[in-house]
């Protein structure tokens, strides 16, 4: 399975639930967003429901409302957007050395500590 990009409201909402990095309210999120943009309470209830059927928001009840929850890390959706683009080239070996190409040398060092940091039984 595929990861896809977010919407910019999905992404919106997202961002908040990995920042906040705790069960919220829609009325939390909503009180945040508002802050860059006005949006409707119901726009934003709807958008969560979706982020929710779609597997990334776990939801438990709270009274009236719904508590809900980031259910993988932005780390995690990050990994799964390079994944999927990195599988779209026929020859991966040259798609993986244009991307080492367009690395700023802080991303270098990320990728070096990345790769010193995966344990030898992950490597297939």
């Amino acid at each position: 399975m595929g990861t896809r990009a977010f919407g910019d409201l999905e992404a919106a909402i997202m961002d908040r639930m990995w920042r906040r990095g705790c069960p919220l309210l829609v009325r939390d999120v909503l009180e945040d967003l508002n802050n860059d943009r006005a949006l409707a309470y119901t726009t934003v209830l709807t958008v969560m429901d979706k982020l929710h059927r779609k597997g990334w928001l776990t939801r438990q009840p709270q009274g009236r409302a719904y508590l809900y929850e980031a259910v993988a890390s932005r780390e995690s959706y990050t990994a799964g957007l390079m994944r999927d683009a990195w599988a779209t080239s026929d020859n991966h070996a040259v798609a993986f050395v244009h991307f080492l190409e367009q690395l700023s040398a802080e991303e270098t060092r990320a990728v070096r500590t990345a790769l010193e940091m995966r344990t030898p039984d992950a490597q297939q």
